[in-house]
């Protein structure tokens, strides 16, 4: 009995093994696997090594019928979006967001303002940058550095939503709901955007009945 023991965790512990060494190719192959708990292994190894050429059929991950999978494919996105390639430029992207986390957003936008001089390219850089100005009442820089986000990562729903998150605050609720409902096609699984959306709707028909 201890043998057949000693068997079966050697054995799980080759499956792990096994797991862990999965490129990129052999994990992006397993997204099209029955078994739900494949697809969730696959994309938390894509989470871990994949590339921005992946995120497509991740994006397509966030429509399938597991909700684990669903979720994982999520936070996949975000980790490979949080990568610029370059390590510096990472260690000084998690300073920023250590600093947005604590609430120096001066420091914050400081750091995010480095990261972006060393990697225009890197999206996620302006994204953050955003997200403090938000944050910082800096609303009009918030926007300038979404637009520069979907310059280059147009299915960014974290940049759409927060488009719409900036025009609700402008009252600008047209645009605010274009907004959401453009993030809500990308990701479907954003409750709190579809949530906003119905509150646009009520205060978009409040304006109108206001008006008649």
């Amino acid at each position: 009995m201890p043998l057949a023991r000693a068997t079966l965790a050697l054995l799980l512990m080759l499956a792990c093994a096994s797991a862990w060494a999965q490129t990129r190719e052999q994990a992006l192959g397993q997204l099209a696997q029955r078994d739900a708990a494949v697809r969730r292994a696959a994309l938390t190894r894509l989470g871990e090594v994949g590339v921005m050429a992946d995120v497509k059929p991740l994006l397509t991950a966030l429509r399938d019928d597991d909700e684990d999978v669903r979720s994982e494919a999520e936070r996949s996105i975000w980790r490979i979006w949080s990568r610029s390639g370059n390590a510096e430029v990472d260690a000084l992207f998690e300073a920023g967001v250590a600093q947005m986390a604590s609430g120096d957003l001066a420091e914050a936008i400081a750091t995010f303002t480095r990261v972006i001089e060393r990697a225009p390219d890197f999206a996620e850089g302006w994204n953050k940058r955003a997200t403090v100005y938000f944050l910082a009442g800096e609303l009009r820089k918030s926007l300038a550095d979404c637009d520069e986000v979907i310059k280059r990562n147009p299915d960014h729903f974290g940049a759409l939503s927060g488009y719409a998150l900036i025009y609700a605050r402008l009252e600008y609720y047209e645009r605010a709901l274009d907004y959401s409902r453009r993030a809500l096609r990308v990701n479907p699984n954003l409750d709190g955007v579809r949530a906003n959306i119905e509150a646009l709707e009520r205060l978009i028909q409040q304006r109108r009945n206001q008006t008649i």
